[in-house]
């Protein structure tokens, strides 16, 4: 079964999780200045994604731009995935493509752990996406566990590109930030997200 057939219940009982709803557990972090190639790729596609309202074209023209800006700002000391298969454990339905991932090995070639951040994109509604995000977020934990190098925290963010709610799982808890954070403004979306994969 591929995650998106996760729904949070199932993501929920499944791996045997609990949550913790609304809690805001990011610290106030400082807005990052996006780079002009940035702010220059937004002014032009941010309209045209808002208006074309497809998934794919929130893809390319939100997402995708702002998480390499993230490995911009990080000196490219990090390597994001697109659309990657990412089967981890098929007995327990850990298995399909995820949107996004961010891994802290500048490898580009294949994912290498450890994965830390994933990205769930949705045209609108972002409840839907919860359970496969959550679904993600085990398997990266997991992934992580296999390659010998766990990490405390997983963090999972859901989007349309212009509204982000973030995620974040230590061991069996997962805290759902029920705020919705838009962008833009980029600035705070940007330094949310350099923060975490400094502080996975």
């Amino acid at each position: 079964m591929p995650y998106s057939k996760f729904i949070l219940s199932k993501a929920v009982d499944d791996f045997q999780l609990t949550i913790i709803e609304g809690d805001r557990f990011l610290p106030e972090v400082t807005p990052v200045t996006p780079s002009s190639l940035l702010r220059d790729t937004l002014k032009e596609t941010l309209p045209w994604a808002i208006a074309v309202s497809t998934e794919k074209a929130r893809f390319e023209g939100i997402i995708n731009p702002v998480l390499l800006e993230v490995k911009r700002q990080i000196k490219g000391q990090i390597s994001v995935f697109s659309g990657e298969e990412f089967t981890v454990q098929p007995e327990v339905d850990l298995t399909g493509y995820v949107d996004f991932l961010i891994s802290r090995s500048p490898e580009q070639l294949f994912i290498k752990a450890p994965a830390v951040v994933l990205v769930e994109a949705k045209k609108e509604d972002l409840k839907p996406a919860l359970g496969q995000c959550l679904a993600e977020m085990v398997a990266v934990q997991r992934f992580n566990q296999q390659k010998q190098q766990p990490i405390s925290t997983i963090y999972g963010r859901v989007t349309s590109g212009t509204v982000w709610r973030f995620l974040k799982l230590v061991g069996q808890t997962v805290t759902i930030d029920l705020t919705d954070y838009p962008l833009p403004p980029v600035e705070q979306i940007l330094g949310k997200l350099v923060w975490m994969v400094q502080n996975g």
